[in-house]
């Protein structure tokens, strides 16, 4: 019954959070907001005993995206007075978000606390961990899909890149292919000129 009512807490929590994310026209309090969905779902993960989602959401979206959209945004005004106003006046907001994710750490531990551990059915399956039976779904069951989402992150990166490498006209560039097929000949030429000897009213 706790553990329904932590659910519905969270959800609630996730949907407004998301709301925040689109309709807010302050960017700071968009990002943190961002990062609010970001662990709640996080601790929705973890409700349902997927401990290594859970994590994983919070570790490399919350503790390194994040962070570093937030210190994107912050560094976009480049005038110190502007921002020092800024650490203020978004303070109330990063509070906010700070002591709802606090309820929400101290209510998973609590659940955890009271929850009664049941005993699995079967035992090779409580010698396994959460990221085992990841592992083995993805690779075995789900194989087809993580492939394709693979395969969708290399496009996605190389348009990237092939984004970033257009032609901008008045730029020099280098070109590797035609530096590398550069023979000798083409770029020195060995010019003899006869040596003269410098006249009297000439300086040496």
């Amino acid at each position: 019954m706790m553990q329904q009512i932590l659910f519905y807490a969270f959800a609630a929590v996730l949907v407004a959070s998301a709301l925040a994310v689109i309709t807010l026209k302050n960017s700071v309090h968009a990002a943190l907001s961002l990062v609010l969905t970001f662990f709640t779902a996080a601790g929705i993960w973890i409700l349902a005993e997927a401990e290594f989602l859970g994590l994983a959401l919070i570790v490399v979206y919350v503790g390194a995206v994040m962070v570093l959209f937030l210190f994107v945004v912050m560094m976009l005004d480049i005038k110190p007075e502007a921002m020092r106003e800024g650490f203020i006046r978004f303070l109330p907001v990063g509070v906010v978000v700070a002591a709802v994710m606090l309820v929400e750490m101290l209510a998973l531990i609590g659940l955890k606390t009271l929850q009664a551990v049941p005993l699995p059915a079967n035992p090779a399956a409580a010698a396994g961990s959460n990221t085992a039976w990841l592992g083995q779904a993805l690779f075995t069951k789900f194989l087809l899909p993580f492939e394709i989402a693979a395969l969708i992150l290399t496009v996605a990166l190389i348009a990237a890149v092939a984004l970033t490498l257009r032609k901008r006209s008045g730029v020099r560039t280098q070109k590797p292919s035609q530096q590398v097929l550069v023979q000798r000949d083409e770029r020195l030429r060995v010019v003899k000129m006869a040596s003269e000897a410098p006249s009297n009213g000439e300086s040496a």
